[in-house]
């Protein structure tokens, strides 16, 4: 053996003084998995004298087919009348389908009988559901249907000139649907100006409700419309205050107050309806008074008005609360009483009740003038001619100055104040400023 340094005559490892280590035994090729598999050999072409391998080739594509365009479907066909008829119950209910309801809408636009039927179903279902809390906001479907027509409008919409009679009358059926029959015997105080006084007189909100029924008849009589009155109307040249009275005496033989309701809400749906469809060609159509007659469009301004200073009357006898006109519809309103003025203050000239005028002025032409102003919602400047109806108030010729609440010169407008409680800022002459006061208040009426 060698020394302890060496082994066979070679040094060992680890240098001196250290033990030899031994290698450890190489593991075999089985304990490192399989082998892979050997690359596919090359493939000789025998035709190629050169001897090239040619790589294996790659499968050939198949063609790509692109698939075939279907042809767009037809239009349905509309259905037939029958099956449309038969469906108007549904969508009364609200029950149709999409497709339906279009369907169904379409037709309605055509055919007379489908939407006289269509109504009288929409009414019934109404019947069907509880009445309406007033502690909703009354304003709350108007809003609704502003925002609905803002986005798609309607295929017949209301004319705007009708629109505050729309909303004043609904406002109203929802006062009465919250009400009682104890509440509709309930007192009502009618107030109004005649000559230099104001008029009183005693009813119910039954008598309220025929009142405005048997003058928006006057409305209806023009439209081609029935007359509530039927065969009990006076003969002769329309008045409002005998129609009234002829309604209240057949009134009074009826079993229940409510029975006014029904009728006055058809009436006034049949209203809005019957101008909705006639669009603007009856916009200027005269609807006589007795003493004096209004455009179409002026009188559902006027019969907007009434209904909501009635609806307050109501309101106020059995203690609920009621609110304003929107401003659109309330300026609508003042507007149509500061147009009436000049006539109201000849109609005073000529029986003795106003100052005559100063000077005679062409139609045309401008004349003397008070400048109006109604402040407030629904509020804005108007200038009155003072000398004749048919002259031009411009605000270089203002000789007065008027200025009232919008809330306040309506009071006045309904006979509700007197020209004397009427908080007016005056300035200018005393004698024009107290018979445009005047004027105002005799334009209410029963």
């Amino acid at each position: 053996m060698n020394g302890p340094d060496k082994w066979d005559g070679r040094e060992l490892p680890g240098g001196p003084g250290e033990r030899p280590r031994i290698p450890s035994p190489r593991s075999a090729a089985e304990d490192h998995g399989p082998l892979p598999d050997a690359p596919p050999a090359p493939v000789c072409d025998p035709s190629s004298g050169s001897g090239a391998v040619d790589s294996p080739r790659e499968p050939e594509a198949e063609p790509v087919t692109a698939p075939a365009t279907a042809p767009l479907p037809l239009p349905a066909p509309a259905p037939p009348h029958r099956i449309l008829k038969s469906l108007l119950g549904a969508w009364a209910l609200s029950a149709c389908s999409a497709e339906e309801t279009a369907a169904v809408e379409e037709h309605l636009t055509d055919c007379a009988s489908c939407a006289d039927e269509a109504l009288r179903l929409r009414g019934a279902v109404g019947l069907l559901h509880p009445a309406d809390s007033l502690d909703l906001d009354p304003l709350l479907r108007s809003r609704v249907l502003e925002g609905c027509l803002g986005r798609r409008p309607a295929r017949i919409p209301v004319p705007e000139w009708a629109a505050p009679y729309d909303a004043e009358t609904a406002k109203l059926d929802a006062l009465l649907r919250d009400m009682g029959e104890a509440e509709w015997r309930a007192p009502v105080r009618l107030r109004w100006f005649e000559g230099e006084r104001p008029v009183e007189r005693e009813t119910t909100v039954a008598g309220v409700m025929g009142h405005l029924m048997a003058v928006d008849g006057l409305v209806a009589t023009a439209l081609g419309l029935p007359d509530p009155l039927g065969t009990a109307a006076p003969p002769g040249t329309p008045n409002p205050l005998i129609r009234t009275e002829t309604l209240w005496r057949a009134a009074d033989e009826e079993e229940s107050p409510l029975t006014t309701h029904g009728p006055w809400r058809d009436q006034s749906y049949a209203l809005i309806r019957q101008v909705s469809f006639a669009g603007g060609k009856v916009a200027e159509l005269s609807v006589p008074y007795g003493d004096f007659s209004l455009a179409l469009r002026d009188s559902f301004l006027d019969r907007a008005f009434e209904c909501w200073v009635h609806a307050g009357d109501i309101a106020e006898a059995v203690d609920y609360p009621y609110e304003a006109p929107a401003a659109g519809h309330l300026h609508r309103m003042v507007d149509l009483a500061a147009r009436l003025l000049p006539s109201a203050l000849a109609d005073r000239r000529r029986a003795g009740l106003a100052s005559p005028p100063q000077r005679l002025v062409e139609a045309g032409a401008p004349g003397r003038t008070l400048h109006l102003e109604v402040e407030g919602n629904g509020g804005g400047h108007w200038y009155i001619a003072l000398d004749s109806p048919a002259a031009l108030g411009t605000p270089d010729r203002t000789v007065a100055h008027i200025a009232l609440d919008s809330a306040e010169f309506c009071q006045l407008a309904a006979g509700h104040i007197s020209p004397e409680e009427a908080a007016a800022g005056q300035h200018g002459e005393r004698d024009a400023i107290r018979d445009v006061l005047f004027a105002t208040a005799s334009l209410s009426r029963i």
